[in-house]
């Protein structure tokens, strides 16, 4: 019996085992199947294909670099500064033209500061005394500007005065200017130049267009008509976050711009090119508040004859442009197209499933389909003693020879033809 059963083991790995179909003639559940079919081969077809572009090896590790350049100037008359004409060296700041860069379009100038004792801002809170006691020598004033000496300063007929300091004297006490100093600076122009890399297709590209006429960047600016001009004018960058420019100007604001490379390299390097996106960064909140807007300070040095050095304070406003930088780029490759042919192929059985839901449990004559669908068969169990069966299940057969289920030959049948069974 062992040998017998290795030998039928043996021969069943041989054996092609197929599906039974059944064919349901039914109008409805064909043309649900049918639409079924459709919208998935729609789906794998414009959705992963053509809008995907599942078929492509993608890569996001994109290397960048980014160079900018502000041009323009500007012609002030204060009473503070006198006249000045403003050039890039003057309102950029840092002069490298990094992916990060400030344009001052406001500014509070403290002059002639030296380092010497002077009363302290009387807006300060920390520095309001009433006597010598409470300006303790040597303790800096929270949010103020030096340190106390230990005097109490007071008007005559005063109660109440400022703690007297050593600090840079003297010190700051404009408040911003109500209109911007550089509220012309809406026609500088920023000149963004854009070099990125695709290591793993040794892919690289610029934002500048590969032209030999110089007199094209010296004219072109960015906008709808040109869209690959690598040169923004300053007002239309601010319009295009939907901010104001002279609103931004008086109290500063933080602007973004995104250069986004979608880069399609199954077609020529040239079709290849970016794409710009403008975005206010900071919060605006409503009102005047002091939240509102981006400032910082910084002192410019020199000393005079004497060599006392001294310092131009300077409280600048302004606008913080951040240069973001991301993309992709994709190349057809044969091991995802397969295998997103294969998941599509896998998903078009989710339409015979679904329909054989219905077909099972939700139409008029389920149980027919139910029964024609599912066979259920059944093996008898069979008892052999000495290779002859034990059972009812006896098989005859012409030659005189009966066989039961034990597959082995029995004794011969009797004149009858009829194996002797139990």
């Amino acid at each position: 019996m062992g040998q017998a059963s290795c030998k039928g083991l043996y021969q069943s790995l041989f054996d092609y085992k197929t599906e039974k179909y059944v064919i349901a003639k039914n109008k409805k559940v064909g043309l649900l199947y049918r639409l079924l079919q459709v919208s998935i081969l729609t789906y794998l077809v414009v959705w992963v294909f053509l809008v995907k572009k599942s078929y492509q090896d993608t890569d996001t590790s994109l290397q960048s670099s980014i160079i900018t350049k502000v041009k323009g100037v500007i012609f002030t008359n204060t009473s503070e500064l006198g006249e000045r004409l403003w050039d890039v060296a003057d309102y950029v700041i840092p002069p490298q033209g990094e992916n990060v860069f400030f344009v001052i379009t406001n500014l509070v100038v403290t002059p002639n500061q030296r380092q010497e004792t002077c009363a302290e801002n009387e807006s300060i809170p920390d520095a309001v005394c009433s006597e010598d006691s409470d300006c303790p020598p040597g303790e800096p004033v929270v949010t103020g500007n030096g340190v106390r000496t230990g005097r109490c300063l007071r008007a005559e007929n005063m109660q109440r005065g400022t703690c007297e300091i050593f600090a840079w004297c003297p010190v700051e006490t404009r408040s911003r200017p109500e209109k911007p100093l550089l509220g012309k600076a809406e026609d500088f122009t920023i000149y963004i130049k854009n070099f990125i890399r695709f290591p793993k297709f040794n892919f690289s590209k610029t934002n500048v267009l590969d032209t030999k006429d110089r007199a094209y960047l010296r004219s072109c600016r960015f906008g709808p008509k040109d869209p690959y001009c690598p040169i923004f004018r300053l007002g239309s960058v601010v319009s295009w976050t939907g901010s104001n420019f002279q609103e931004i100007a008086l109290q500063g604001g933080v602007i973004g711009i995104q250069i986004e490379w979608d880069c399609d390299l199954d077609k020529a390097p040239s079709e290849c090119n970016p794409r710009y996106y403008f975005s206010r960064l900071d919060r605006r909140f409503p009102g005047n508040s002091v939240s509102s807007g981006y400032n910082f300070r910084f002192a410019k040095y020199y000393r005079d004859e004497a060599g006392v050095e001294f310092r131009t304070l300077i409280k600048a406003y302004g606008i913080r442009f951040d240069v973001l930088v991301n993309g992709r780029a994709g190349k057809f490759n044969i091991i995802p197209t397969i295998i997103n042919v294969g998941s599509g192929v896998a998903l078009m059985g989710v339409g015979s499933f679904f329909c054989d839901l219905i077909l099972i449990y939700f139409i008029k004559k389920s149980h027919f389909y139910r029964n024609k669908k599912f066979e259920e068969v059944r093996f008898p169990t069979t008892l052999c003693v000495l290779g002859v069966p034990l059972t009812t299940h006896t098989q005859v057969w012409p030659s005189g020879e009966w066989k039961g289920d034990c597959g082995a030959a029995a004794e011969p049948a009797d004149s009858g033809g009829v194996a002797r069974g139990g």
